[in-house]
């Protein structure tokens, strides 16, 4: 997990092979900008063979959820953001070579967006049955604003994490668009709220794709759980 921390410094030798002069920074790779996507399931017989390490993504509409795997991944288009909210309807798997067993998935989101009945019971059991028996899935990262946290569905999915034994980790992304004084009262706020609600198994930060906040702490966790 070094790959995830601090980058590793490189010492140059003083004059004629003296003592070190100053430590050069090295750049450390991040091992998620190789994902790259896989497949998209919309049923049981779809998903990929059960084994290896997954990393879920679960947000509501407009959460910037995909903005926040792109920024993960260092890629502009890795998940698609879409101007059209919950236009995610199936389970998206990205790989990451060269493993052929550690997988991003990105679940459907809803909110904002205008979900038939059908559909909306149809992911309720699909979901039910993933996160009860999906024996890869190593944890849940759920994308909430900031703004706007904690809502009925970012509850459910916390739920899913808790009741299945998971680690769940808890991203207020577009922290951007508050003050720092105002991201300190946001975060405190969810994390006293989280600890009521589900002791230590839920962890929080802030988060931004655009100014790239947290990005490097929010890849530890994700590199971790993949065990990267």
């Amino acid at each position: 997990m070094a790959g995830f921390h601090a980058a590793a410094s490189l010492q140059r030798p003083g004059p004629e092979g003296g003592p070190a002069c100053e430590a050069m920074p090295m750049a450390v790779p991040n091992p998620l900008a190789r994902a790259q996507y896989l497949l998209a399931a919309h049923n049981f017989r779809q998903l990929p063979p059960d084994g290896g390490f997954e990393v879920a993504f679960a947000g509501r509409s407009n959460a910037g959820k995909s903005s926040a795997l792109n920024a993960l991944c260092q890629q502009n288009a890795l998940a698609r953001v879409s101007k059209t909210p919950g236009r995610t309807q199936q389970l998206v798997f990205f790989d990451i070579p060269p493993t052929t067993d550690r997988f991003l998935v990105d679940l459907p989101g809803y909110g904002y967006a205008k979900v038939p009945q059908d559909l909306q019971a149809h992911w309720q059991a699909f979901l039910d049955g993933y996160f009860g028996s999906r024996q890869a899935l190593r944890g849940l990262v759920v994308v909430m604003d900031i703004r706007h946290p904690l809502k009925d569905y970012d509850r459910q999915m916390l739920g899913y994490a808790v009741q299945r034994g998971l680690p769940a980790h808890a991203l207020l992304t577009k922290a951007d668009k508050l003050s720092r004084g105002a991201q300190g009262n946001a975060l405190l706020a969810v994390r006293r709220e989280l600890s009521s609600a589900f002791g230590d198994t839920v962890s929080v930060q802030t988060f931004s794709g655009e100014s790239k906040l947290g990005v490097e702490d929010a890849r530890a966790v994700v590199g971790r759980w993949l065990e990267l």
